[in-house]
């Protein structure tokens, strides 16, 4: 017996039934429940499906930056041994008409070269080392394009994008005039670079064909909408693909769409006929997955002399392919952050012959807040104000761009909570003016905002004849505790242990979930979750013969009207409801976004440079917080990256060909244990009634969100040198750090 119940966020939902259970699993700090199975290595991660007749792809890729190819030489590679084939007509062999395509691609598939590293073949062969080595011996014959290498010098062909997360270019007021009238102004440049997001488990993907049907066990965040991807991209009918992706090895973005493994492991595989595993060398995701788009950003801030924002503009240029559409929303949190009548925020797009950019943890806000809050911190010096001051009198009381009432906003407690924890009154406001031996110490803070969203979800929740409790959904566990939260959510409802409640994720043959990106995992998933429990629960009641205000579920009891009786006793054979979230109203009808402050101390060696992060204290509002171990676990891993932003990350390319150089996790530095502080993260208790019935909000994002410029605003106040160019390396630093 089966029921679905549909909720679309149209109005509040004041009261939760979370605050009514009385299993006392939401908000507890339990260990994850997939945690003993990856220690043991009993976790399948995509790469280590060992099928039979298994055989291995290996990617072969584009040694230039623009081109054509001419020709394609397989000759060598498949006279070598355990080589099964080559196969380089990946467009045309599914765009064939007998594919339900079109005939236009060229015979020799991949024609036009956008970036150092496309893939253009994959080699098959009967194992990795044979796939790898035959790769090397592909020729690929190309004729030379002239190439879009240079961003600095070519911002004025940026254009307005026509797509895009957010709208690129909106305005409220006179900003221009409002900028000439102000008193105290503000007008400087942030760069920031491209970045990878670098997840430990690389892109990998086996693909297996039954007839006419395709299952592919791979690594994807988000395998409803990757699972329509990958049909279109192979000519087919999305009923026909199955996805399983039970455990994911870190995405932040990387992994939200197809990347280019899967398409080719599944052509060979069909045209073999047997199963192929192909998974990306780590320099492969580097050169050939998605970046985060380097950004030119424009701040001008205008204000009175008593610090209060009358103008606020911020416009930034961002990098993709020509053609793609898709730009880093750096001015994203610019919206609605501060007070300020006169608005402009834009942004624009250069086509570059560079890597595809895409989304990457906090798209936006990660980038963007890097110049937004040292923008602040810089004004805030200008007008003899403390920066934590300036930020609390320029917290609106309502949207400034659209006009409409916040959901829930702890901006100012938040700051004010942080700045006690940290010890900000004690910070010596002048620059460079504490020193202990050889190190100059700083003191820097800014403010964290993340929009939160909600994506529509389903979720189905069966109650067997022995009482246990089975999840199913397609949403994903990305390192982020997934696997837990829908259980602690379960067993809150339904009045069972953790241990009763099995979940299954990652497989679209289940009702298809939200997925794991935007902040919106946990909130969406456990709303579908939610709803799908509340739908068992009301099917108990009338078994126990109560209302549904009358039942207590507790340690897999009904209790209600004096009786108490085994779960499992009220079922049959079994129950199962499934349960469906939507976005409504609410989302144009509130501004929904969590909030934050960290608070960081640097030491900087004023001798070498070296920056040293000594002490990090951050503290966040975002709703519920449904486990609060896993929940800390995501805003220390976000601070982690903003650490890295501030100080270390940055994808160079060739400006002879737009190659990524440092194309591995040897030359890409990202921050190591010896890095980063112990982090301190603080919550505030709160409720939002208009984002889900979870009464929960996004944070797996809103770490990152301005971690960075609280770093980089440390090290001026520590070093006196101000540096707008990310990252904050010491090469930049030296020059202006004193002489003794």
């Amino acid at each position: 017996m089966s029921d679905s119940t549909t909720l679309k966020m149209d109005v509040p939902v004041p009261a939760s039934l979370l605050d009514a259970g009385t299993q006392g699993l939401i908000g507890r700090p339990l260990d994850r429940i997939d945690g003993p199975l990856k220690v043991a290595g009993r976790a399948t991660y995509s790469a280590e499906y060992a099928l039979p007749n298994l055989a291995y792809g290996f990617l072969v890729q584009a040694k230039v930056g623009r081109a054509r190819v001419t020709g394609i030489d397989t000759a060598a590679a498949l006279e070598m041994p355990g080589v099964l084939d080559v196969v380089i007509d990946l467009d045309t062999f599914i765009r064939n008409p007998q594919q339900g395509g079109s005939n236009k691609a060229p015979t020799q598939g991949v024609e036009e070269i956008h970036y150092f590293g496309q893939v253009v073949a994959i080699v098959v062969a009967e194992t990795f080392e044979q796939a790898r080595d035959a790769a090397a011996r592909v020729h690929v014959a190309l004729e030379d394009k002239p190439g879009l290498f240079e961003f600095d010098a070519r911002l004025e062909e940026a254009h307005k994008p026509k797509g895009g997360s957010t709208e690129p270019h909106v305005a409220t007021g006179d900003p221009d005039r409002a900028l000439a009238e102000a008193p105290v102004v503000l007008d400087a440049v942030w760069t920031t670079p491209s970045q990878n997001s670098a997840a430990m488990e690389p892109h990998a993907s086996t693909a297996v064909w039954e007839g006419d049907a395709l299952t592919v066990y791979g690594s994807y965040q988000m395998p409803a909408s990757d699972k329509q991807q990958l049909a279109q991209a192979l000519g087919m009918k999305p009923n026909k693909v199955r996805i399983i992706s039970a455990y994911v090895g870190g995405g932040f973005g990387s992994k939200l769409g197809i990347a280019p493994e899967v398409v080719a492991a599944a052509l060979a595989a069909r045209k073999l006929g047997r199963p192929v595993k192909t998974v990306m060398s780590r320099q492969q995701v580097f050169d050939a997955t998605v970046r985060r788009s380097n950004t030119h950003q424009r701040i001008r801030l205008g204000a009175g002399a008593d610090g209060r924002l009358t103008t606020v503009v911020h416009e930034t240029v961002s990098s993709n392919i020509e053609g793609e559409e898709y730009f880093e929303p750096a001015g994203v949190s610019t919206h609605f952050l501060y007070a300020g009548e006169n608005r402009r925020i834009t942004h624009d797009l250069l086509p570059m012959d560079w890597l595809l950019s895409g989304s990457m943890r906090a798209p936006g806000e990660a980038a963007g807040m890097l110049a937004l809050e040292a923008a602040m911190d810089e004004f805030a010096e200008k007008l003899g104000m403390d920066p934590v001051e300036l930020r609390k009198i320029n917290d609106p009381e309502q949207d400034p761009l659209k006009g409409v009432p916040f959901s829930t906003r702890q901006l100012t407690r938040c700051l004010d909570e942080g700045a006690a924890a940290f010890g900000w009154k004690d910070r010596n406001p002048t620059p460079g003016a504490r020193r202990e031996g050889e190190w100059l110490v700083g003191h820097g803070m800014a403010a964290s905002a993340r929009s939160n969203h909600l994506q529509e979800s389903q979720a189905r929740v069966s109650i067997g004849a022995d009482g246990r409790a089975t999840v199913e959904t397609d949403m994903t566990d990305i390192g982020t505790g997934t696997y837990t939260i829908l259980a602690q959510i379960t067993g809150e409802l339904l009045g069972l242990r953790p241990e009763w409640i099995d979940v299954r994720l990652g497989d679209t043959d289940t009702p298809p979930g939200a997925g794991s990106g935007g902040s919106w995992g946990a909130s969406s998933s456990g709303s579908s979750v939610y709803l799908a429990c509340e739908a068992l629960r009301a099917k108990i009641a009338t078994a126990m013969g109560c209302a549904e205000e009358e039942l207590t579920l507790k340690d897999g009891r009904a209790i209600a009207q004096n009786r108490s009786v085994p779960l499992s006793s009220l079922v049959g054979e079994g129950l199962s409801a499934e349960g469906t979230i939507k976005p409504g109203k609410l989302e144009e009808e509130r501004r929904q976004a969590s909030y934050g402050a960290h608070f960081c101390e640097v030491r900087v060696n004023a001798v070498t440079g070296e920056v040293r992060v000594n002490r990090f204290v951050s503290t966040f509002a975002a709703g519920r917080i449904l486990n609060e171990k896993t929940a800390r676990s995501q805003c220390i891993g976000g601070i982690v990256f903003g650490i890295g932003a501030a100080l270390t990350e940055e994808l160079v390319h060739d400006p002879r060909s737009g190659r990524v150089v440092n194309h591995d996790l040897a030359e890409y530095h990202v921050p190591v244990n010896a890095d980063v502080p112990h982090i301190e993260v603080h919550f505030l208790p709160e409720r939002d009634q208009f984002a889900n019935p979870l009464q929960s909000k996004g944070l797996g994002e809103l770490g990152i969100s301005g971690a960075g410029a609280a770093v980089a605003n440390a090290i001026y106040n520590a070093t006196g040198v101000r540096i707008r160019d990310y990252p904050l390396t010491l090469d930049k630093l030296l020059p202006g750090l004193p002489t003794v």
